[in-house]
């Protein structure tokens, strides 16, 4: 959006509408969902002439009052459903991962949890017809675990109808047996996965900050974002607050993180996908003593919860913890060579 239309909001003028840009403020939309607070701090203007500029642009954007049960459903026929092509799993999810949601994929050290986020990095490109989104995908690496190898073997384990409809929709000439054909498809594949490695737990929060910025660039482009994965969410906050005397800021950051990947899932209509370690609870007599890290403010705030849990082999269980529309239940996949697969 051009600054020239922030400077019809109230107290917005040049100054301000270049600082707000600078901010990632560059719409109606995304002021109306800031906090006063926050505008104050980016944009270096007043308490109380942010709170105006925040109820002028939800005035504008048409958001933030209440609507009939009628309108949200419709609003909700606007989500999409990324496949697993995994037809147990999808099942399970109600169809796929949703957009306009958080959906952490929990489990202990090679459970599978990077190559979810791998291979739904893929899918989202894939056309809608084949269960895709026909997006791109920001990939937040902070475990140093995003391997284009990977993307590249998963691309390559498509089933055939999904790789010729990517073709097609590429206008890439040839066929899934086309080896010429396929090695352009991941090329594509892989210039639509942005890749940022996070160094620490403020430099993971930047990024989520830049990934808004950057769905906001691409949103009127032909692969807009369509997925926002962090892989992991907890590893660099589990590592530098540590002890129970740090355990009130570490929450307090974690919370405004999630809520800043919230905002890039609902502004841009995009699948969140974060990935966090377990602990294990030695007071647990009984069943699995792992539990996931971040607490309440994790369990809140994720929509979906995933626990994957190691079985036989290369076989994982896929567990739905939590839903709001959902009933609980379980599936199975396995992690093979060529990506995530039935049965």
């Amino acid at each position: 959006m051009p600054t020239a239309d922030l400077e019809t909001l109230p107290g917005v003028g040049p100054a301000t509408a270049d600082k707000l840009n600078e901010a990632g403020f560059e719409s109606f939309q995304s002021l109306a969902v800031a906090s006063p607070s926050e505008l104050s701090n980016t944009a270096d203007v007043g308490e109380s002439t942010a709170a105006d500029i925040v109820r002028a642009a939800r005035d504008a954007a048409d958001i933030g009052g209440f609507e009939t049960g009628t309108t949200v459903l419709e609003r909700r026929n606007e989500i999409g459903k990324l496949s697993w092509h995994i037809d147990e799993i999808d099942d399970l999810l109600g169809g796929g991962i949703e957009t306009q949601s958080i959906t952490e994929v929990y489990g202990e050290f090679g459970s599978g949890k990077s190559q979810v986020t791998h291979q739904m990095a893929v899918n989202v490109q894939l056309p809608k017809e084949v269960g895709g989104l026909h997006g791109s995908c920001i990939f937040v690496d902070s475990e140093d675990t995003f391997r284009p190898e990977r993307i590249d073997d998963m691309v390559r384990g498509l089933p055939d109808e999904a790789i010729n409809a990517a073709l097609e929709d590429r206008e890439i000439e040839g066929s899934a047996d086309n080896k010429d054909a396929v090695d352009e498809l991941i090329d594509d594949v892989l210039d639509k996965i942005h890749v940022a490695k996070a160094f620490n737990s403020n430099h993971q929060m930047l990024l989520a900050e830049k990934a808004k910025e950057l769905a906001s660039e691409h949103e009127d482009s032909e692969y807009p974002v369509r997925l926002l994965a962090v892989d992991s969410l907890t590893a660099h906050f589990r590592a530098e607050y540590v002890g129970r005397g740090q355990l009130a800021d570490r929450q307090q950051k974690l919370n405004k993180h999630l809520h800043d990947l919230d905002k890039v899932g609902n502004l841009y209509n995009a699948a969140v996908i974060v990935t966090n370690q377990v602990a294990s609870n030695p007071d647990s007599f009984f069943g699995d003593p792992t539990q996931p890290i971040g607490g309440n403010i994790l369990g809140h705030k994720s929509t979906f919860r995933i626990y994957l849990r190691k079985s036989k082999g290369d076989k994982r269980i896929v567990k739905l913890v939590d839903a709001p529309n959902l009933a609980d239940g379980e599936g199975v996949m396995r992690v093979r060579g060529d990506g995530l697969k039935p049965e």
